[in-house]
């Protein structure tokens, strides 16, 4: 399957901070950074000139100005991130109709079939930067590779504006001497055990025997020796063509810490309209809820679950499961970031409530959930979300946001 297929994968550079530029021209040329909320102290992305004074994403504002006094702070806004990334998303179908978002500023696009059409992959990648370039002012780095993985790996290799190629009988000797951490899935845990496995680069551990790995992270071991080899076959799959739902669910990251319980619950009465809402859209409810806690130093966290006994949609369902769980936590710091998820799910019987009360009560979120669908997310809410519901949480976009709508949001 992988030996006839061409990916691309295409990486819109410093998406947030470029689109802030073009939006703004008395921004270009300068060192920016974008946060998510007015009252948010941490680096979402910043533009390649803050990124030259070692501006990086993840940095607390105040470390951004010691190292680039002269940075701008810029608060994010979602609604140009989205609309760019959807219209960038149509760019890359008129060239293929397989492609897959990875998120808002990343796409994988199959162009196998279209290169009787354009003549090769490498001009179809220069036509989408240039119509990229042309029509937003945004670059764009992109990979050329025989799967996914390797499309991925290419686009991550030259930053900003690059184009990399990885020809299938030149998979070995790229990969030969990459560190193992430059695979998309490859993350800092995975990335230290493997270290003390004495497993550095894509070569040695496509050369690891399969026993050793599978001894030590089981069947997922298999899947690592056929990434250190540069295999993988898992098709591109554009939106709407996923599979069945697994999981919904929501985070955010707060505009400031918070240790008041009062404000907690608040935010997850929030969360839970949030996820309740999803759940009912994709006509699923599910019998486990998860609460996730990320504090204040950030690096610390707890997430915790609980299944019940019948199976749930309604918001207020679930932010009574999400309290229950709160209520076995003792807090260790202020709390930074908040998300529920609801899973364990099936399809949701479409049979009224035998009694009145509850058709009333469904009657009535069916009438909300159309009009927030029609007007926007939270535009009829709780009483008690509404002051100060615009400062709720900071703007940052979940990793899982697709162009055409949210398939998942699973809380990370």
């Amino acid at each position: 399957m992988t030996e006839h297929r061409t990916v691309l994968h295409a990486d819109l550079n410093a998406f947030f901070a470029s689109v802030e530029q073009q939006a703004n021209p008395a921004l270009r040329g300068k060192p920016i950074a974008v946060v998510g909320g007015s009252g948010r102290t941490v680096i979402t992305t910043s533009s390649y000139e803050a990124r030259s004074f070692g501006v990086r994403t993840g940095m607390a504002v105040w470390e951004a100005k010691r190292v680039c006094p002269e940075i701008i702070i810029v608060v994010g806004d979602n609604r140009k991130y989205q609309y760019t990334s959807t219209k960038v998303n149509e760019i890359f179908r008129d060239y293929s109709p397989e492609v897959e978002s990875f998120g808002i500023d990343e796409s994988w696009i199959d162009v196998t079939h279209s290169l009787s059409i354009f003549g090769s992959a490498v001009t179809i990648a220069h036509l989408i930067k240039a119509r990229i370039l042309h029509s937003f002012g945004l670059r764009c780095s992109i990979g050329i590779a025989p799967n996914k993985l390797l499309a991925k790996l290419g686009s991550d290799q030259i930053k900003p504006d690059g184009l990399f190629i990885v020809n299938p009988e030149d998979v070995a000797r790229v990969l030969e001497r990459m560190p193992i951490q430059e695979l998309c899935g490859i993350g800092k845990k995975v990335q230290k055990t493997l270290n003390m496995m004495s497993i550095y680069t894509c070569g040695e551990l496509g050369r690891t025997e399969l026993s050793r790995l599978t001894a030590k992270f089981g069947i997922v071991g298999k899947r690592l020796k056929e990434m250190g080899q540069g295999v993988d076959n898992s098709p591109v799959v554009p939106y709407g063509q996923e599979d069945d739902v697994k999981s919904v669910g929501h985070s955010r990251t707060l505009d400031k810490d918070i240790s008041d319980p009062v404000e907690i619950k608040r935010f997850l009465l929030q969360l839970s309209e949030m996820v309740g809402s999803r759940a009912r859209r994709y006509n699923v409810s599910g019998k486990t809820v998860h609460l996730y806690i990320r504090y204040a130093d950030f690096f610390s966290s707890c997430g915790k679950q609980t299944t019940i006994k019948s199976y749930i949609n309604q918001s207020d369902d679930i932010y009574r499961t999400a309290l229950s769980i709160l209520n076995t936590i003792e807090l260790e710091q202020p709390v930074r970031l908040l998300g529920i998820s609801l899973s364990n799910l099936k399809n949701q019987d479409e049979q009224l409530p035998l009694f009145e009360e509850e058709r009333q009560k469904l009657f009535a979120t069916q009438a909300m959930d159309k009009i927030n669908q029609r007007f926007g997310e939270m535009a009829v809410t709780y009483g008690s979300l509404i002051p100060g519901k615009e400062k709720a949480g900071s703007h940052v976009i979940p990793p899982s946001w697709r162009p055409d709508g949210i398939k998942s949001l699973d809380v990370k």
